[in-house]
């Protein structure tokens, strides 16, 4: 079975958030179980050819509404996944970031979509691949479903290809788009449903309504954002689409994020070790931060994209009044908005002989504080899936998490006993006093309850967050959807 995932983020060769993880592994698990899963993506100017060993693979002019584009698809090979990148000035191929504006981006991920097609119709040409199902990846991606439908219409070779469509994040959905579609000649979105919302113009919505199979990255966000306000608007429409909408939790790569080989530790260990072996990495942690050295304090540790979703306006100020009353230190790690990033650094100064903020992103010191920090703290005030609290708990240190999302799919309450149960803390209202308040209770554990500690540190780390068990309910949908197809095809 032939698949192809489509996306504007891919790690390692580019990366904004999340969408970047799942899109960079995700392929690796569907190989491993004999899926030939492939990945599309746009040929960023800051893509480091060299480094990625990424090679010419051909050119073709593409005749499009708004002129003629000599199309580059290069490609290469990243953990056994093949890669293509697609490059067409002046839409890619001379950015210094994923993302600008939205004058910038929209007419860029339009053009990418209506790519998107003629890079497959080119593969096919020349080299006989052709995908049984296109997997598109949040609002970039939006349009492609619709445009492989209305593909099927008149090109019989398109009429056996399905599309799945995963929502990353519901908060963007590329709306507005109707004059960039109008431009570049993409044809009208008049599904009933869309017109009667007035839709038309939102990507997200349209793929949705057009896509075989709607998966999202959790299960219980599958159910938030059929309601406001995670739908974001669309919560109707997804309700429509209920029977197709599918949770599926993300994994890790957990050949990456393993503290039994990471070499950007001090101190290695695994989950029969950690007792023993992790208290190196607290230290260095102390030490790279100009924090003292002990060994009794609890060290909560914060690596977060600084933006309101996740919950910087709660955790902020809980921090503040707990670093003033209790004998606890914080090591965090960040960027984003600046407001936030401002207060964020202002943190560090105002406690700076039991607090550090380092303001940007060092994946040294990213690693370094899964591993030496005993609370991980995650208050998002929504979190499709989230893997910071994974990397946490395969690490060794206990989340704090709000329960919403991928987080209360994840992350086991503690029992407030022995540990029979839990493997974290979690709150669920929206104040920092419920951070506050859920910190105290962590702890007040970590003093008093350090056989419950370590059980539930063991029990973390023992989890399988890796992507074989998700991988395989995407092949099931890949299934089903090749043979809603093929029987059609055979029909037509």
């Amino acid at each position: 079975m032939n698949i192809l995932l489509t996306s504007a983020e891919v790690d390692p060769f580019a990366k904004v958030g999340g969408l970047a993880d799942v899109v960079g592994s995700l392929p690796k698990a569907l190989r491993q179980l004999g899926v030939d899963a492939r990945i599309l993506m746009p040929h960023y100017g800051f893509i480091d050819q060299q480094r990625f060993g990424i090679q010419p693979l051909f050119s073709f002019t593409y005749f499009h509404r708004s002129g003629n584009y000599q199309v580059d698809v290069s490609q290469a090979t990243h953990n056994d996944v093949p890669v293509y990148f697609v490059r067409a000035p002046w839409y890619f191929g001379n950015e210094h970031g994923v993302y600008g504006d939205w004058d910038y981006d929209m007419p860029r991920f339009v053009f990418f979509n209506q790519l998107t097609l003629e890079v497959i119709a080119e593969l096919q040409r020349r080299t006989g691949w052709m995908p049984d199902v296109v997997h598109a990846n949040d609002w970039h991606t939006g349009l492609t479903p619709f445009l492989i439908d209305d593909r099927r219409q008149y090109d019989p070779a398109w009429r056996g290809v399905g599309t799945m469509f995963t929502i990353h994040n519901m908060q963007y959905q590329g709306d507005n788009c109707g004059g960039w579609c109008y431009n570049h000649g993409v044809p009208g979105r008049n599904h009933p449903e869309l017109v009667y919302r007035h839709l038309t113009d939102n990507m997200m919505a349209t793929a949705l309504m057009y896509s075989d199979i709607i998966t999202t990255v959790s299960p219980t966000y599958a159910v938030e954002i059929q309601f406001p306000p995670q739908g974001y608007g669309l919560h109707e429409v997804l309700r429509i689409r209920t029977l197709d909408l599918h949770g599926i939790l993300n994994g890790i790569d957990t050949t990456i994020w393993n503290p039994a080989t990471d070499k950007l530790l001090v101190s290695r260990y695994d989950a029969h070790s950690f007792s023993e072996d992790r208290l190196a990495n607290k230290r260095q942690l102390q030490a790279d931060s100009g924090l003292a050295v002990r060994d009794d304090v609890p060290v909560i540790g914060l690596v977060s994209r600084l933006v309101w979703q996740k919950g910087l306006d709660l955790a902020l100020p809980a921090m503040r009044r707990l670093l003033a009353t209790h004998d606890v230190q914080f090591v965090g790690l960040g960027a984003g908005e600046k407001w936030y990033a401002d207060d964020f650094y202002y943190l560090g100064q105002e406690f700076h002989w039991k607090a550090h903020t380092f303001v940007g992103f060092n994946a040294t010191v990213a690693n370094r504080i899964y591993a030496g920090c005993d609370i991980f703290l995650m208050p998002s005030h929504f979190e499709p899936c989230g893997i910071g609290q994974m990397i946490a708990m395969r690490y060794g240190a206990l989340p704090l998490v709000r329960e919403t999302g991928g987080l209360v799919d994840t992350v086991i309450n503690y029992d407030n006993a022995d540990a029979e149960r839990g493997t974290g803390f979690v709150f669920n209202w929206e104040t920092s006093d419920a951070v506050y308040g859920t910190l105290t209770w962590a702890i007040d554990t970590y003093h008093q309850r350090k056989d419950a500690w370590q059980r539930m540190q063991a029990r973390g780390m023992n989890t399988d967050f890796s992507w074989e068990h998700s991988a395989r309910q995407y092949v099931e949908l890949y299934q089903q959807i090749k043979q809603r197809h093929s029987s059609l095809e055979a029909s037509s």
